[in-house]
């Protein structure tokens, strides 16, 4: 899959703030292990530069490169290679070598797991080779108190900072899933549960009602004519009235009521708890107050609603026959002279 450009710029952003630090105590570390050593001035030019350049370098280059996320890869295989060179430089020097090594390879399998921590080892036997090249391919077996003091920095500090990163990439990651739930369960003109967030709703609270024996109702909601509306006063007017309706169900209906686009201009209400008479008086009222709206953009347009209500029935078998109800009661609201509110498939209130 390929990497795009932000992505690759979000990754150099994290790790500029880890490398810095890492570097930075680890010049702390790799220097007290070569002072007894004696290095030559350009050794110690050449750990300046790792500990305290090369951090910005790697993140200049990174933002500049027209492929980011490949061009910070190449600069942790760098920094895997660097680590791999002052292990060789330090002679092995137990304690300053392993913190080096087990700091570079946690950094790198915590951005690309298994397969860049190989490639990272790789890097890092690259790194000891060329070291050996160049110093006495000698072992010093004792670390001091004074190299162990100086590891100390950086075998605590530096895994905090990358826990650190990592959670706060994990909240990151877990609040876009979530929104991207919210996405995908939302009607994105309206805002309310989208046809199929709506009906696993009615499935739960069909389940509730008949384990908890409790009451509830739910309404099938149609704007009369709505092609009409469409025809006359154009689709964004259509659009309109359609966000209205969703602003009039948000404001008018309890916290626990789940409202829903079932689909072109028909809307769903599930209002748990509530007996049948109740919830009529709760369409009614909104019924009206729809009907009451005024349009700037088409003064002369009056939009009403038909509504059909059923109650949870001990005796439906599932939901899907409870909104068959409502859907009957619907019907029988439209084909009695719409705007008005049925119960059942009989009883009309208002």
């Amino acid at each position: 899959m390929p990497h795009t450009g932000d992505k690759g710029r979000s990754l150099a952003r994290r790790l500029y703030s880890s490398r810095t630090l890492g570097l930075a105590l680890g010049f702390v570390c790799v220097g007290a292990a070569m002072y007894p050593l004696h290095p030559p001035a350009w050794v110690w030019a050449l750990m300046l530069f790792n500990g305290f350049a090369w951090a910005p370098l790697a993140y200049l280059c990174s933002r500049l490169a027209k492929a980011p996320y490949d061009s910070e890869r190449r600069n942790l295989l760098i920094d895997s290679y660097m680590a791999g060179f002052w292990v060789g430089a330090m002679h092995f020097n137990p304690l300053p070598s392993v913190t080096s090594l087990s700091m570079m390879a946690m950094n790198n399998v915590a951005i690309g797991g298994v397969r860049f921590l190989l490639a990272g080892f790789v890097a890092q036997g690259l790194g000891v080779a060329t070291s050996l090249m160049i110093f006495a391919p000698l072992f010093i077996p004792q670390t001091t108190p004074v190299q162990l003091y100086a590891s100390l920095p950086l075998l605590s500090l530096y895994p905090l900072a990358l826990g650190w990163i990592c959670y706060r990439q994990a909240a990151t990651l877990g609040r876009h899933k979530r929104e991207l739930l919210a996405l995908s369960r939302t009607d994105s003109l309206t805002g309310l549960l989208n046809h199929g967030a709506w009906k696993d709703q009615l499935d739960l609270e069909f389940q509730r009602c008949r384990q908890q024996s409790r009451s509830g109702a739910i309404a099938l909601i149609d704007i009369d004519h709505f092609k009409t509306i469409n025809d006359t006063y154009g689709h964004v007017a259509g659009d309109i009235v359609l966000r209205q309706l969703s602003r009039i169900l948000t404001q008018n209906l309890r916290a626990s009521d789940m409202a829903g686009r079932y689909g072109g201009d028909e809307f769903c209400v599930i209002l748990p708890d509530v007996p049948l008479h109740s919830a009529a008086q709760v369409m009614e009222a909104l019924r009206e107050r729809f009907a009451c709206l005024g349009y700037a953009q088409s003064p002369s347009l009056k939009v009403s609603l038909s509504i059909g209500l059923a109650a949870y029935d001990p005796a439906h078998s599932d939901a899907t026959l409870w909104l068959s109800h409502a859907d009957q009661a619907l019907y029988a609201a439209k084909t009695t002279g719409r705007n008005r509110v049925i119960c059942g498939v009989a009883a009309s209130v208002g």
